[in-house]
This record gives structure tokens, C-alpha cells and sequence, in this order.
């Protein structure tokens, strides 16, 4: 037993995810991942998980209203109370002034809080409609002149956005 997902994930071929006493997911670390059922699912196998209001979107996908502001789109359908997961690895960051560029579809304002350094890696602390973490190259951060304080622009693919339960 325990409570760090990447250690389960290499300790076992299956891993069984627990909430208040009783499994709520169980499969491959890859499965769960790529298909959490819930947002403790989302959360503990290391997503960004933000909640908001899904109605049906364009093209058979979904629109979510966040709580905070802002709004996500997601290939999933769904609606009502929902949450929206995206991992940060997912998350690009643009200089707050670009204009979008891309397929990204996901564009919200934020403010970097605080930069960690793991390697040739930077883990983004962001401010926005609801707290964000971002994992980008430290050449890109570099490059883009992040601090805290900056304004930036996270975006993200809506095929990279999960909707699952709140």
C-alpha cells in the first residue's frame, strides 16, 4: 500500500485506487492515467484537476464554464457539474501579449507563482481562474523570461482534457 502513484505504478502491474474505504478505480497505471472515473482518480495519478459546468460543446465535444471564470473544451462529452483534468506535462505556456497560434483550443490567463527546477525541467506554479501547474523544458522558461510575477497564457488541446466526475 501507497500513496504515491508513481511508486505504484512500478511496483505493480495493477494498481487498485482507494477513497473512504472502498476502491473506486482499478487497472493499469497507464489506464488509469489516460481514463480517470473521477476527479480523485485525476488528482492522485498527478493531474491538473479544475471543476466547473459542462454543456455540449461544438463538434460532439464539451464546453466547460470553470468556477473562477474562464471556459475549457474538451473531446469528451459530458454535462452538468463536472471536473476537467489535463496533466501538466500537456500544459504550453505563451507570453501573455501572443497572439494564439496552433490547434491549441484551451487558452487561459494566469500569473506564474513559482518556478521549480528538476533537471533540464521547470514545474510552473500558475495563478488563474482556478491554480495551475505547468512542465515545460527550463530552455522554454528561460527563453520566455519567466519569474514570478510574469503573465502568461497556459494553453492546452481540448483532446488533452478529461471530463470526469466532480
Amino acid at each position: 500500500m501507497t500513496h504515491d502513484f508513481a511508486e505504484a505504478a512500478q511496483l505493480g502491474d495493477r494498481v487498485g485506487i482507494v477513497d473512504q474505504g472502498r476502491i473506486v478505480q482499478l487497472g493499469t497505471a497507464s489506464e488509469l492515467a489516460a481514463a480517470p472515473r473521477s476527479a480523485f482518480v485525476a488528482d492522485f495519478t498527478g493531474a491538473v484537476v479544475l471543476t466547473g459546468v459542462a454543456s455540449p460543446g461544438p463538434q460532439g465535444g464539451t464546453r466547460v464554464e470553470l468556477d473562477g471564470g474562464g471556459t475549457v473544451t474538451s473531446t469528451d462529452a459530458a454535462e452538468g457539474v463536472v471536473a476537467v483534468s489535463v496533466y501538466p506535462w500537456e500544459i504550453t505556456i505563451e507570453a501573455a501579449e501572443e497572439e494564439p497560434h496552433g490547434s491549441a483550443e484551451n487558452r487561459l490567463a494566469a500569473e506564474v507563482l513559482s518556478i521549480t527546477v528538476v533537471g533540464s525541467r521547470a514545474r510552473l506554479g500558475l495563478a488563474g481562474p482556478q491554480p495551475l501547474v505547468a512542465e515545460i523544458t527550463l530552455a522554454s522558461a528561460e527563453r520566455l523570461g519567466l519569474k514570478a510575477g510574469v503573465m502568461v497564457t497556459a494553453t492546452w488541446k481540448a483532446a488533452a482534457t478529461r471530463v470526469v466526475a466532480a
